[in-house]
């Protein structure tokens, strides 16, 4: 069991490890973590990457080139397990074709912070609390040519994180609607001089949505809104052998904290000024409001690069690499991840190397999806 203290440390933990005034952070952060094994192995990249069960949360449009007629997809991926035992994040994942050209998808994430003991003084017997977070996504995909197809989602978010109220405060969960729009492009199979190929595009407006609260009458908190986009290029050898490269890079759409006054510090007036805008100003304002001007921009968005090979589509080998400028995060990882296919079944796992000064959350730790690839098969060629 915890201490009431925890609480704030593991929040900080989710969005940031660096002290830097100017690290942008956001409500309902799980959002942001890799939810399954195959994109944590691949440096968490998924955009531009060939569909699976888990493409909800990376790109819905995938869907659409699906070649089974439905998937179902888990997912168990421990955090801060070094320290504490009982914080994980679980995924599950369902969709399924309506014809060539069209699929539907619904999956759930649950963010446990597992049980939590609460005191008022030393000697208080306490109470115990489990909060909790969760969205439950929704999506529709459809093929607008035989090589291109866009997503519409919609995302139900509760961020239960409530605590026993004191005082006079009154403590809520923090629900909100978010939608996701997204693109997904895939090349017909291409012949060249010793190899054939195959390119992917893809891009995620994801989490769009108004601000959530906590508290009644407290601030109101951004979500992680993010904009994601990447490409891939499969090298096929033969029928054996398949290595797909990919890149992907992201920048959350939410404005960046500054000193507004010019006192030389970023205080809680200013913190109120930046409380003060909208969603919809603030999804414009980021791409131009870094106090340090166009070169603080760049260092918003986080890179990776991500290699699969396969080999007679029933043993996978993943590599990859995550980057985050220091004064923005400063998360920097390398990753290794396997995958094992049976007849309609298929196993995965990751682990994740930090390469950054400050510790990551996520090193060390084992991640699991298991897919079951299930009914027709349709052809997208």
């Amino acid at each position: 069991m915890k201490k009431l203290l925890l609480i704030p440390a593991l929040l900080t933990l989710f969005v940031s490890y660096s002290q830097e005034d100017r690290v942008i952070t956001t409500a309902v952060p799980f959002l942001t973590i890799a939810a399954d094994a195959r994109a944590a192995g691949m440096g968490d990249m998924g955009v531009a990457t060939s569909v699976d069960a888990f493409s909800q949360q990376w790109n819905p449009a995938k869907f659409a080139f699906a070649e089974r007629k439905m998937g179902i997809g888990l997912s168990y991926t421990p955090y801060l397990e070094s320290i504490i035992t009982d914080i994980s994040l679980l995924n599950g994942n369902f969709y399924s074709k309506i014809n060539d050209r069209s699929a539907f998808a619904v999956s759930l994430r649950y963010f446990t912070l597992g049980e939590i003991e609460l005191r008022q003084f030393a000697n208080d017997p306490g109470t115990l609390a489990k909060p909790n977070e969760l969205a439950l996504d929704g999506s529709y995909s459809l093929k607008l040519s035989p090589t291109f197809s866009m997503a519409v989602g919609a995302r139900f978010i509760s961020s239960n994180l409530k605590l026993p109220e004191t005082g006079d405060v009154d403590s809520q969960a923090a629900n909100s609607l978010a939608v996701d729009v997204a693109g997904f492009y895939r090349s017909n199979e291409i012949a060249y001089n010793s190899f054939d190929g195959r390119w992917r595009l893809g891009f995620n407006l994801s989490n769009l949505g108004g601000k959530i609260k906590y508290d009644e009458g407290g601030q109101e908190n951004f979500l992680p809104t993010n904009l994601k986009f990447g490409a891939g290029f499969d090298f096929i050898f033969d029928a054996d052998n398949v290595l797909g490269l990919h890149t992907e890079f992201n920048k959350l759409l939410v404005p960046t904290p500054q000193d507004f006054d010019g006192d030389g510090d970023v205080d809680s007036e200013d913190n109120d000024q930046y409380q003060d805008i909208t969603f919809f100003d603030g999804l414009f304002k980021s791409f131009g409001d870094a106090p340090d001007g166009f070169s603080e921009e760049l260092k918003e968005f986080t890179w990776g690069l991500g290699a699969e090979y396969k080999y007679q589509d029933a043993f996978m080998v993943r590599t990859g690499l995550f980057n985050e400028s220091e004064e923005k995060g400063s998360r920097k990882f390398l990753t290794l991840g396997a995958g094992f296919k049976f007849k309609s079944a298929q196993v995965d796992l990751s682990y994740l190397f930090s390469t950054s000064q400050v510790r990551n959350p996520l090193e060390n730790t084992l991640r699991f999806s298991v897919t079951f690839n299930l009914g027709q098969e349709f052809v997208n060629d």
